[in-house]
């Protein structure tokens, strides 16, 4: 009798382990997708790495490891995840074939031209940056704090706070031109 009720409870607690994960994919899948994106994967390899974040969300939670922070660990593993895929694409195939798709939200033709001007100008600027500038820009962006950015890209919070300072500088001096 002790066994059904064993694996009715192992059941209940995988079943709110999934519905845990699932709310919190639903919350950031799209977020953590585009943050896969500026590392210049397919999109194809974005939505991989997404599923292995949360995969291996699943299997962290179901061996019952720390609650704290998830926002911050789900960005970690998929910006280790990121970089190992994006190593790894790079020895098959050249610089060129990596495109970032722009969004586009459709607005009036005069408000496309001016968005578009700016954005070009925007992400020249944020493209010159060095890599973990534009990555501590990224996460910041996602609503990381410093604290949470510099465990995800394993630097001190000073060089999160100065990386941040030396983008936004930047991004404001080309914004007054």
């Amino acid at each position: 009798m002790g066994l059904p009720l064993m694996a009715t409870a192992e059941a209940e607690v995988r079943s709110a382990l999934e519905r845990d994960v699932m709310e919190l994919f639903d919350q950031f899948h799209e977020r953590l997708a585009g943050y896969i994106l500026s590392f210049g994967l397919a999109k194809h390899d974005a939505e991989d790495i997404v599923q292995e974040t949360f995969f291996a969300l699943f299997c962290h939670l179901q061996m019952e490891r720390s609650r704290e922070n998830l926002r911050g660990w789900i960005f970690r593993v998929a910006h280790n995840l990121a970089l190992k895929r994006r190593t790894s694409n790079r020895r098959y195939e050249s610089e060129a074939d990596y495109v970032i798709e722009p969004l586009d939200p459709r607005p009036s033709a005069e408000d496309q031209v001016l968005f578009s001007q700016r954005r070009s100008r925007l992400l020249a600027v944020v493209d010159a940056l060095p890599e973990q500038d534009q990555r501590c820009l990224y996460l910041r962006a996602e609503g990381l704090k410093y604290r949470e950015i510099a465990q995800v890209l394993g630097i001190s919070l000073g060089s999160v706070a100065q990386s941040l300072a030396r983008s936004v500088g930047r991004l404001t001096r080309s914004e007054a031109r």
